[in-house]
Order: C-alpha cells, then structure tokens, then sequence
C-alpha cells in the first residue's frame, strides 16, 4: 500500500496518462463494441401502457435470470405517428430520455429471462411522486439504482429514490416496505438525513455503505439493523474527500470502491473511512461492479463503456460504444449480472435496459464475472 505525499502524487501522475492514454482511445473494433457478448433479441418486452414507452431506465439488478428488476423513471408519451426511424425505445428519437417531465407509473418492474414483465410494482409508485410540481428544467424524479444485499437470505430489494433524500427497503415479493431511511423530501446532512443519495453496497459483516450524494458528498456507514455508523468524507478532491460520490462497491476484504464521478476517479477505502488510493483520469464514472474474481468493472457514462481493472487499478480491457443501435449505450448507468453470467446494462439516455449473453467460446477473462455470493433464485 502507498502513502505519503509521493504516493498521492505517483498516483496523479498515473491517472494524467490513463487519461491521455487509454480513454480517448477510438472506438475498438466492430466485435468489440459488445466484447465477448451477443445483445439478447427482444429483451425485455414492452411492458408500458399502451401509447407510452419506458422513461429513463436508472437501474437493474439481476437476482436470477428469471428475476430481474428494472428502476425505471416512468413512463413517455410514444409518439404519434412514429418516424421512420422509431425503434421502439426513446434515444431512436434523437433525444435523452431525461429530457420529458415523465409520467411516474411503473417503476420498479420484475423481468424474466424471455423478456417478460411478470411482475409491475405499481403499488409503490406514489413514493417516486415529487414533493412539489416540477419546473421546467427541474431534476427529474423516480428511482435511482436498485439492489438487493447479497448476504440477506430474505432477499429484500433496495431502491434508491435521489431526489426525496431517502432509500428503501422493500420484501422480494414487493408486498412490504420493511423500512425507509432517511426523511421523505428533506435534505440534510446528519445521521438522520440524506442529500441525494446515489447508491449502496455491503460489507461482508453485513453493514452498509451508502454514496451520499450530489449534495452531501460524503459516505454513510450504517450496521446490519440499518443503526448509523459513522459518515466520512468532505467536498473537495483531496485524498478521502469527495466531489459528487455516483456509485459505490466493495470486495471481499472489505475494500470500499467509490466512483468519485465530478472528481472523475475511483477512491478506494477502508472499512473504517481511510483513503487508500485513487484511480484518476476518468470521463464520468456512473457505476462500479466487482464480482468473484475480483475485478473491477467501471461503468464509463460519457465514453458508452465498460472497463476491466484489477484490484491495483491496471487497465485490463474494454468494450462498449455510444449509439441506439442493439448493443450499443447512450449513458450507461448501472450494470448487474445473474448467477449465469448473462450482464444486464440499465441505459438511462435511451430508455432501455439491455441483456448481454456470452458468446459461444467466449474469453472468460474478458467476460463480467458472476456476482461474488451466491444468491436464492426463490422469489419468496
């Protein structure tokens, strides 16, 4: 482990030439804007009522192939008549689907692996409701990631709601919501109170890590009955400190991963707050995924990309590209991927979410590897 003031600035200097380096590379070749993967044909089906389209997809998280949530922000008004070039989703149209105030209805939607809607949590969607009627140029509301905490065998779903401050805790089957932390629509920066949280993660103890957020830049500890911790972090871009933290994950030791995305690196701690290191030289990182061989997968917005690091912070390869066309990404913005391999990437600027299946004789080593515990494919 490095430390002292040449370590932070061997670090600076490495992230200088990532970024000169390896992020504004071109695009790869033809095969690899999907890597190792084939883009699951039909998946999902639509699921809207009828004359509408998805919104914004903010997040997924894959229990089991024949289980796989969506956090969507709401429904579109589908245009009538489509243009010629209308794929059925809403980047087809040339424009974010961040754009429209959306209807909030549907925003949680369960998935199996044909691409079929067998579940619609509509019973929660007056929680995605803003506080206040939006105006124009307002942040938009609804979910913001959604997981579920791989060492809990009742499989309860988290779902992050950004704008209201808070985050919930709802059973598998979506019939309770177990418990809310955090004050519906009230910021503030205490142990009680969020400021636009962005994600969470666990810790093999259990406790829980929480990216909070665009408004506190800080992150939150709490143990395994949801009592706080301790918070850690200042806005700034020194080491330890924060500037917009959008993701966050951890390992088997325990090592935190923080996608600190207006610094634009990843920051490292440990389980007690201690800055580690930092990988500089990023775009706008939207996500983090490490799975059983302990890799580092980060969620490149800007770039469309998904990139393999090891636990060092080595580049070790990358695939993906920005379009609507199948397989390509317009603002990814949370990956997951089921027991099988198959990777699922939540598209927020298109308004889909995607299903990627290996290839026949894939190269395991470029592949995401499944998620590190093994998780129940029962749904109750």
């Amino acid at each position: 482990m490095r430390s002292g003031r040449f370590a932070v600035a061997a670090m600076l200097a490495w992230g200088l030439c990532f970024q000169s380096n390896v992020l504004t590379q071109a695009a790869p070749d033809r095969e690899e804007e999907t890597g190792q993967y084939e883009p699951a044909a039909n998946w999902p089906q639509p699921w809207s009522e009828r004359g509408y389209l998805s919104g914004s997809n903010a997040g997924v998280f894959a229990q089991s192939p024949d289980r796989v949530f969506l956090a969507v922000r709401g429904e579109l008004k589908a245009p009538d008549p489509a243009p010629r070039n209308f794929l059925g989703f809403w980047g087809s149209l040339d424009q974010r689907a961040t754009v429209p105030q959306p209807e909030l209805r549907n925003c949680i939607v369960v998935i199996d692996r044909n691409g079929k809607a067998i579940e619609k949590w509509t019973q929660w969607d007056h929680l995605f409701q803003p506080s206040q009627p939006p105006r124009p140029g307002d942040y938009f509301a609804g979910p913001h990631k959604i997981k579920i905490n791989p060492y809990d065998p009742e499989q309860h779903v988290w779902v992050v709601n950004e704008v209201q401050h808070v985050i919930y805790e709802f059973t598998n089957d979506g019939k309770q919501l177990v418990r809310t932390i955090g004050e519906s629509g009230v910021a503030a920066n205490d142990e009680k109170h969020f400021g636009r949280p962005q994600d969470l993660a666990w810790l093999p103890d259990g406790s829980m890590v929480v990216a909070d957020g665009l408004l506190n830049s800080r992150i939150v500890k709490f143990d395994r009955n949801g009592k706080f911790v301790a918070a850690w972090g200042t806005k700034g871009d020194g080491p330890g400190q924060l500037n917009g933290p959008h993701g966050i994950e951890t390992d088997r030791d325990g090592r935190i991963f923080v996608a600190d995305r207006s610094n634009r690196r990843v920051q490292t701690l440990d389980q007690n707050g201690r800055p580690l290191e930092q990988w500089a030289g990023f775009r706008q990182i939207n996500d983090l995924y490490i799975g059983v061989d302990q890799q580092v997968w980060v969620v490149d917005g800007v770039n469309s990309r998904l990139l393999k690091f090891d636990r060092t912070g080595k580049l070790q390869y990358w695939w993906g590209t920005h379009g609507t066309y199948p397989g390509a990404f317009w603002e990814p913005h949370q990956v997951s991927v089921d027991p099988e391999g198959n990777v699922y990437v939540a598209d927020s600027y298109n308004g889909r979410t995607q299903k990627f299946v290996p290839k026949a004789g894939a190269d395991r080593a470029k592949l995401l590897s499944p998620p590190r515990v093994a998780r129940s494919t029962a749904s109750r």
